[in-house]
């Protein structure tokens, strides 16, 4: 027995002694991943001599003796911080993800594949200027810098992510930058699945009641607010009673989850220190790394700092000593959906005006760890490239012998937005940065403008000019061979809606509706809010003049409009009525809930239970409302439709009648869904949370989930490379947190303004900004979550475009060195 027992210790410390030595084996190879910021290196490619300063914050603040060389510098810190996640960027724009993740990544890989983004991208280099060509070159000989320095010198393979999907690393070329843009245009817009929502609720519903609960946004649209003196006007009648104011590698995202943002700005006369002022916070899905990346490039039109985005070689949000700019989605309707007619007789061919017509066809070969290769042939119509079999739902609305093709300007092979966007980068006024936009193409965006006298707002983006026969104006697919359904060309850049110097001195963007003309001429009919708009505009009314710091508070705000509005009406016969349940215990709750609701001023805080309540309340109400109608497509509405819910409740055009349950004899009132939305909510959350309605936290349920996009799936990693934090704000605060809307955790916030900037041309150098997690993309570094735990509790850091305070604080200099030259140590 004592034999037995000794060889058991002897394997017990054996085992012991083999962990602690792979663990450390383990940790020596991902810090050797880790990049040296103080250091003298030679590289290939490089013209001249580059310094990187990285201040306090891990920030870079990059001084070459040219722009090219500038931008080389910035290839190779995205490069040095981000490489895992510009490579994975790159995969999923190429179709490229089932190499290294396998056969899970394939209908992703299809989809992008059809779509053609990779080959619309180098075309469109093509289309660059020589200046915006040599920026790309310069930017991506930076990056391959950064891996021959990786293989030289055996640095862990640049990312500690290479060890668990080793896979090799090709060079970086233009094509690949343009091909990010083109993806994070894609991941931004809605329209491609708003259409197949639509088309798949009108079959079950019909036309007249998807009105209800895809409503037309109203009002007449919101941009310039007027001046302090008369915004207290009141509204007409209708839009009082509807505008009441008291994520991952996927290639397409929810529609509830595409993009989103804040951005505004403040003339002179509207500043407390007669400044311009511009506030931006874009909303993003929550990633570790953020999306973001933040830097200071030195060139030649002067000093620029702001985020920017791992593979794409500019500052797309920031500000330089004299402009600041910004940008929201600007819910362009630049997508269509067409059924395309297969010919009868061979499937190669479509039906087009007069003829069947034969499908431009190409083949491509997909790679799949550890699987077979697969063939796919992707093929093209006028109209566009065909979908099918992309994991769309696209086979419950097309017909028998038909196909759906897609049209959309982000396709464009002939696409400028990056030359757009350098531009507006070296602008130094707001006149230059309006000229510079007139060639983006794609995503649409609303181009928020601040130099020291102007502010502007201008919609930027081709714009599909449609027939006024069109038989749905955008909103469903439509027959592809009709002649008025197919796009009639793109708007001359004149047309885009532009805004300079209101009268009122403010204008600004919440992704809501900006104008109200009738079709074709109407841009867009999907607005990605009808909220926040509200919020803002009372916040931005209720002072005469702003400082940075007011605008801090207003992007900071957690007042949700939409429970101002809904909860008043969902309500109305339940304030302080005991329960008709058999259970005491169930009565006293409920009567707390709508007491404690009763007294809440709709503040989404965290430390507090009624947004919990409020939130489990109103989904809860619009599922027992949609449920019997919609049947199994209810759970596509992950999220609540406010506007829905207020027309029901208002009996708008008779919506009162989701109220009934049209499967029962009786005819339910929206006063009994009400109580029995809030029985089945506190029954919930009693099963999830806790019973005791006063310890609820709505932080608890709304954590930030900044989730690694592929170890955070790993049961032992995830607890290192995934970052949960308690947050404020919901759906529609103006601090955005966006809730996932499905599983276990519906409230968990995934999609937030993982970049908030704020631009105070009175004193520029006053400007703050800051990103959701932190600089560096490796787990192990100091700077992985530096910047997270600011971010989270509402704090900034400063936005200097001062280099002796970087140096004064440099956490590490590097200086890059030509091939050749030499430098004493």
């Amino acid at each position: 027995m004592k034999q037995i027992l000794a060889w058991l210790l002897w394997i017990t410390a054996a085992i012991g002694l083999s962990s602690v030595v792979l663990f450390l084996t383990l940790f020596f190879f991902l810090r050797s991943s880790l990049p040296e910021y103080n250091k003298t290196a030679t590289l290939e490619g490089l013209t001249s001599e580059i310094e990187i300063v990285r201040d306090t914050a891990n920030i870079p603040h990059i001084f070459g003796k040219t722009d090219t060389t500038t931008m080389f510098g910035l290839g190779y810190v995205h490069a040095q911080d981000r490489l895992w996640q510009m490579t994975m960027l790159r995969r999923t724009a190429q179709g490229r993800l089932s190499e290294i993740f396998g056969q899970d990544k394939l209908k992703s890989d299809i989809l992008i594949r059809r779509l053609g983004i990779y080959e619309a991208a180098r075309n469109s280099v093509l289309t660059l200027t020589p200046e915006i060509q040599e920026f790309l070159e310069s930017y991506a000989a930076g990056v391959n810098a950064r891996l021959s320095e990786i293989n030289d010198n055996s640095l862990g393979r640049g990312a500690p992510e290479f060890f668990l999907f080793s896979n090799s690393i090709a060079a970086w070329s233009p094509a690949d930058s343009l091909a990010i843009l083109k993806l994070i245009g894609l991941q931004q817009s809605n329209h491609l699945q708003s259409e197949i929502l639509r088309a798949r609720v009108s079959l079950v519903l019909g036309d007249q009641r998807v009105k209800d609960i895809l409503p037309d946004v109203p009002g007449t649209g919101v941009v310039e607010l007027a001046s302090f003196a008369s915004s207290f006007s009141i509204t007409s009648k209708e839009e009082q009673n509807l505008l009441k104011s008291p994520l991952s590698l996927s290639p397409l995202k929810s529609i509830n989850l595409s993009g989103a943002s804040n951005a505004w700005a403040a003339a002179p006369g509207r500043s407390a220190v007669n400044g311009t002022l511009l506030a931006n916070d874009p909303h993003t899905a929550l990633t570790a790394p953020s999306q973001w990346y933040l830097a200071r490039l030195d060139l030649a039109s002067g000093a620029v700092v702001g985020a920017t985005i791992p593979g794409i070689p500019t500052i797309l949000l920031g500000r330089s000593e004299s402009l600041g700019w910004g940008l929201t989605s600007a819910s362009i309707d630049d997508t269509d959906l067409y059924i395309e007619k297969l010919n009868p007789e061979t499937s190669n061919q479509y039906q087009s005006a007069n003829s069947f017509k034969t499908f431009i066809k190409k083949q491509s070969i997909i790679k799949i760890k550890d699987q077979p290769t697969v063939t796919v042939d992707l093929l093209w119509t006028d109209n566009g490239p065909i979908l099918s079999d992309s994991n769309l739902n696209l086979e419950t609305i097309t017909p028998n012998g038909h196909v759906v093709s897609v049209a959309s300007t982000l396709l464009s092979p002939k696409d400028t937005s990056i030359e757009a966007m350098i531009n507006i980068m070296r602008s130094r006024s707001v006149k230059q940065a309006l000229e510079a936009s007139k060639i983006y193409i794609a995503p649409g965006q609303n181009l928020i403008l601040a130099d020291k006298k102007e502010i502007a707002m201008r919609t930027i983006g081709s714009l599909p000019k449609r027939h006024s026969k069109h038989q749905s104006r955008g909103r469903m697919p439509t027959r592809g061979w009709l002649e008025f359904n197919k796009w009639q060309g793109v708007y001359d850049q004149s047309f885009n809606p532009i805004f300079l110097n209101p009268t009122g001195g403010v204008l600004g963007n919440t992704n809501n509706k900006i104008i109200n003309k009738p079709f074709p001429e109407h841009i867009s009919y999907e607005w990605g809010d009808t909220e926040r708009v509200q919020r803002w505009r009372g916040l931005m009314q209720n002072r005469s003049t702003h400082t940075r710091d007011s605008f801090i508070e207003i992007q900071l705000d957690n007042i949700s409009p939409t429970a101002r509005t809904l909860l008043p009406l969902i309500g109305a016969e339940l304030w302080f009525k005991a329960g008709t349940n058999n259970s005491e215990s169930s009565k006293t709750n409920k009567k707390l809930a709508l007491e404690l609701l009763a007294n809440w001023n709709g503040d989404m805080n965290e430390h507090i239970p009624e947004p919990l309540i409020y939130a489990s309340w109103i989904r809860a109400l619009q599922t027992r409302l949609i449920r019997d109608e919609l049947g199994p497509l209810h759970s596509e509405f992950t999220h609540v439709q406010p506007l829905f819910i207020e027309r029901v409740f208002r009996n708008i055009n008779g919506a009162g009648k989701w109220c009934d349950i049209i499967q029962s004899n009786q005819v339910e009132t929206c006063s009994e869904m009400a109580k029995l939305a809030l029985d089945d909510a506190l029954l919930w959350l009693g099963n999830v949370y806790t019973k005791d309605i006063l310890a609820l936290r709505w932080g608890e349920a709304h954590q930030a989930t900044h989730d690694h996009q592929e170890l955070g799936k790993f049961p032992l990693l995830k607890w290192f490379v995934n970052i949960r934090q308690s947050t404020s704000g919901g759906d529609n605060t103006l601090q955005r947190g966006k809730t996932r809307g499905f599983g276990a955790n519906p409230y968990r916030n995934v999609h937030s303004a993982a970049y908030r900037g704020v631009y105070d041309f009175s004193d520029p150098d006053s400007s703050v900004f800051i990103i959701s997690t932190g600089q560096s993309g490796h787990p192990l570094s100091r700077f992985y979550d530096n910047l997270g735990k600011l971010w989270r509790r509402g704090e900034y850091i400063p936005m200097s475009l001062d280099a002796s305070l970087a140096r004064a604080g440099a956490t590490g200099i590097t200086r890059l060195l030509p091939i050749g030259k030499f430098i004493n140590q």
